[in-house]
């Protein structure tokens, strides 16, 4: 693992970019994948050793012209380019806030559950920024259980979507899925040690398909949207999710509901309920 998210994240879009994509000759002999340090400082104009300091994370406090410049350089898209901006920043107040480093709280606020407990017609919970399953409503125990996602004493989603084999089975956009979790784990890492550890334990149980991601270090982190489910008591469920950041403890709540009838129908067969007394909304 690299000290700094900033420089692992230059080195991942380095190495994903191939030397004919900017122009470069692929002839010879190549060490390492994508372009080479050199090769990226002199497109970006800045010196390898700068550029090396800022991917071993001795440096972390590049100016926005060179962001700006190695953004171009590595043929960044817009998505890319906010995080790279936003790692910088980062990285820049963790350098202010020398103090102790944050952990992955597992404890749930009186205020929060309260909140949680309150919406009783959709499925609704709460993680932390390891994937812990910390809270759930009702909705969503009926929702989650068969799925065996709430297996065992401490849930957790990201070990359920790359360890447990039914969840394959049960999404079938995993390929997406999968990286908006690893992509959630970059972004909330936040210099805690925890992740670290999780992302290992991860790695020597799953190899390729976790360890390919967090090199990779996909980006394409959405608060919102929809997600397709194959229940294995109702069948198709395609569920919108909004997703409620808790700064302060490091934790989201989130929030899913039917966007078609269909789904509506089979998740008030699902709950019990009587038909239509879920609404789906537009998605």
């Amino acid at each position: 693992m690299m000290d700094g998210e900033l420089g692992a994240f230059l080195r991942s879009r380095r190495e994903a970019l191939r030397p004919e994509q900017v122009g470069l000759p692929t002839n010879g002999r190549r060490r390492t994948p994508g372009l080479r340090r050199a090769e990226l400082a002199t497109l970006a104009q800045v010196s390898v050793e700068y550029l090396t300091r800022l991917e071993q994370g001795r440096d972390t406090r590049p100016s926005p012209g060179i962001l700006a410049a190695l953004a171009e350089a590595l043929r960044l898209d817009d998505a890319d380019r906010r995080h790279l901006q936003q790692l910088a920043s980062v990285d820049h107040r963790r350098q202010l806030c020398a103090g102790g480093r944050p952990t992955a709280s597992r404890t749930v606020r009186p205020q929060v559950r309260t909140l949680l407990e309150a919406l009783r017609d959709r499925p609704a919970y709460l993680t932390n920024r390891l994937g812990d399953v910390l809270a759930w409503n009702e909705p969503f125990d009926r929702l989650a259980r068969p799925l065996g996602l709430l297996d065992g004493e401490r849930p957790n989603l990201v070990w359920f979507l790359f360890v447990d084999e039914r969840a394959r089975q049960h999404f079938p956009d995993w390929a997406d899925l999968a990286d908006q979790q690893v992509a959630d784990l970059h972004r909330l890492r936040g210099g805690d040690p925890a992740t670290d550890a999780f992302a290992e334990r991860l790695t020597r149980t799953v190899g390729e398909p976790f360890r390919s991601r967090w090199q990779r270090r996909p980006v394409a982190v959405q608060p919102s949207g929809v997600r397709w489910l194959r229940h294995p008591e109702v069948g198709p469920l395609r569920l919108s999710y909004e997703t409620l950041e808790i700064p302060d403890d490091q934790q989201r709540l989130v929030v899913q509901q039917p966007t078609d009838a269909d789904s509506a129908a089979a998740l008030d067969r699902l709950l019990g309920r009587r038909p239509g007394s879920l609404r789906s909304v537009a998605g």
